[in-house]
């Protein structure tokens, strides 16, 4: 892992080639947001071609930075890029570190959502949405490069809003259609149920510590106690982003979205911001044997999970995002019993071979089709199921939990959705039965004048 003392880059040139790389998608961002303002319309080809360009331009900044970096004892160097927020004496910086965690992510960020980009050019050609499905690839780029390499939680926080934001618009892409905004919505609300943790942490982090340096994460003199509650806040914000039990029923409902961007959302990149959180923060978990023991029971659970509902998925899409669930399961055992190392490579092995096999999803289900049809409808599967040399009654009921996909989205709503809606509804019969006077007196004076309504407001 990455040193203590990171290396502050000194070097102007190697600045600007950081820089370019992590603010590359935001430029493209904001040049496609503002012709889109103005009414100015780009051809399919130019929106393609300026994609291309950024992620090309973006990954080689990257090999550049990363070759320097990788010469430095430690291989952690930190880009400042001065203060962002100021109170008193209270500051922090616009800063980016750059070492052997953020590295390979960023590569991988690149590389990926330029491999997407080439992708759609010819998958969303003369959808009506094309123009929109760039923009919101390019902010998810942003964010997702602004969160990998944030020197602090503060900054962190922006690049995940940005990737929030993104996924949930492009899962309710075609919004024609009823059932992708209902599962947008449904993602939206979990994404907001679990951020809920990492801002209280990082509050929390604030209050009990010096800052929210990544540099010093697990410096900040905190109790036991304190180390406890902070963990186990950041812990529900890996979980929802990462779709580990209890919520992780959201992910096969994201796929209502493009198949590029379940690809590079859903298979790769926003579903392992959890678990890249967790890796930031590891010294701090350390701190509480409760807090690691949390993350390594929620990760065993939920790939054991992901392996039964998988196996009962009526569709292609639905399959693989239980694996996907099991695969970050394991990623997060391996980040609870400390082997942090092979959590990285996990990530970066899993992130690029679960986009393949998404890309590849419609075509393998449409040639399975065509084998099938000349096959006489008869295609036989090879080999036997692990589960065969179990009991046949608890088949059964393992089938059962599969099929109903663990009870979790009973659960959910029974625990958090029911409550909430219901809190919801005396706020609200609150709200009206203490703004009935006010509203009483406007009416009467409106029937009176006219324009006293507007006087008394």
């Amino acid at each position: 892992m990455a040193s203590a003392v990171p290396y502050a880059l000194q070097d102007k040139t190697l600045a600007a080639f950081a820089a370019t790389a992590i603010s590359a998608p935001g430029v493209a961002l904001a040049s496609l947001g503002l012709l889109w303002l103005f009414g100015v319309r780009l051809s399919e080809k130019l929106v393609a071609a300026l994609t291309l360009a950024t992620y090309v331009i973006s990954a080689g900044s990257l090999a550049y930075v990363a070759y320097a970096v990788y010469s430095i004892p430690g291989h952690d160097a930190v880009l400042r890029l001065g203060p962002w927020f100021r109170v008193g004496e209270y500051e922090f910086d616009l800063a980016q570190r750059l070492d052997s965690v953020s590295l390979p992510l960023l590569g991988m960020t690149a590389i990926l959502t330029g491999l997407i980009a080439a992708f759609s050019q010819t998958y969303m050609h003369r959808e009506p949405g094309y123009y929109r499905f760039f923009l919101l690839l390019h902010a998810f780029g942003f964010g997702a490069m602004t969160a990998f390499s944030a020197a602090h939680l503060d900054l962190l926080i922006v690049g995940w809003e940005l990737v929030g934001l993104s996924s949930v618009l492009l899962i309710a892409f075609f919004y024609q259609r009823r059932g992708p905004v209902e599962c947008g919505v449904r993602v939206f609300g979990i994404y907001r149920t679990a951020d809920i943790g990492l801002l209280a942490g990082v509050f929390l982090i604030h209050h009990w510590g010096d800052s929210t340096s990544l540099l010093s994460i697990g410096q900040h003199a905190l109790t036991p106690h304190q180390a406890t509650a902070v963990g186990l806040l950041l812990l529900l914000a890996a979980m929802g982003k990462a779709a580990q039990a209890p919520f992780s029923g959201w992910l096969p409902r994201a796929m209502e979205g493009p198949t590029p961007s379940s690809a590079i959302f859903y298979g790769a990149i926003s579903v392992h911001m959890g678990a890249y959180l967790l890796l930031r923060v590891r010294p701090l978990l350390a701190e509480s044997y409760f807090a690691l023991a949390a993350v390594t029971f929620i990760g065993l659970f939920t790939a054991v999970h992901g392996l039964l509902a998988g196996r009962a998925a009526s569709d292609t899409k639905t399959s693989l995002a239980y694996a996907a669930v099991s695969q970050l399961g394991l990623i997060f055992a391996e980040i609870g019993v400390g082997w942090t190392n092979l959590a990285l490579l996990h990530i970066v092995g899993h992130s690029m071979i679960r986009t393949l096999q998404f890309l590849r999803a419609p075509s393998m289900l449409h040639e399975h089709h065509h084998m099938r049809a000349a096959a006489g409808g008869q295609v036989d599967l090879a080999g036997t199921s692990f589960e065969s040399i179990l009991p046949l009654a608890v088949r059964h009921h393992l089938y059962w939990y599969a099929l109903d996909r663990g009870h979790l989205d009973r659960f959910l709503q029974a625990a958090f959705v029911r409550p909430v809606v219901a809190l919801s509804q005396f706020l609200l019969a609150l709200d009206s039965r203490l703004l009935e006077p006010v509203d009483g007196r406007r009416t009467r004076l409106a029937s009176v004048n006219p324009k006293a309504e507007e006087a008394d407001a």
